[in-house]
């Protein structure tokens, strides 16, 4: 699964000087973002890592932090390798410890009080989600993540498909 979007940028770096070792100054703030990803499927994974990295590049971020989090209850955020059939396995995992149609109360939306029509059932989704991350914080160097070989940052979906927003947050020295 693939969806489709875009990042969005805002920077602070509030003037806090340093310098490096040999009489470099360096800029160091927080800068502040969001991935915007219009989901294909009901259940699947979508790769965030080239996104993240171009928010990286966009507030030029040479070595810190970078907090990637979920803004909804029915999504996830991991790190993990994005093979199809390892998503499959995971995917699978994730209906078998929670699956669609087992009775949540959740999906009882006549009881709910507020609930719009446009409401769908989805006890099975935030079951799901509470087996997974809402974010991960993930190492800078280089400006580049320090990902492994196979690794990758992922967006899980539970409850699609929909508009999804991600909020990315940086930490630490930024390139002049």
């Amino acid at each position: 699964m693939e969806g489709s979007g875009a990042v969005g940028v805002g920077e602070r770096w509030p003037g806090h000087e340093a310098r490096d070792e040999g009489g470099t100054e360096i800029d160091l703030g927080v800068a502040v973002g969001r991935v915007h990803v219009r989901t294909a499927e009901p259940i699947g994974v979508v790769d965030l890592t080239a996104r993240v990295e171009s928010f990286l590049a966009a507030v030029r971020l040479e070595a810190g932090w970078v907090n990637v989090q979920t803004r909804h209850t029915t999504t996830g955020i991991c790190v993990n390798e994005n093979e199809p059939r390892l998503v499959g396995d995971v995917l699978a995992l994730l209906e078998r410890l929670a699956p669609r149609g087992a009775g949540y109360a959740h999906d009882q939306l006549h009881l709910r009080p507020g609930v719009g029509r446009d409401e769908r059932p989805n006890g099975h989704a935030h079951a799901k989600a509470l087996l997974l991350r809402t974010a991960e914080t993930l190492n800078v160097a280089q400006g580049r993540l320090q990902l492994g070989r196979w690794q990758r940052v992922l967006l899980v979906e539970l409850d699609g498909p929909r508009e999804r927003e991600v909020s990315l947050l940086a930490m630490g020295e930024r390139r002049r």
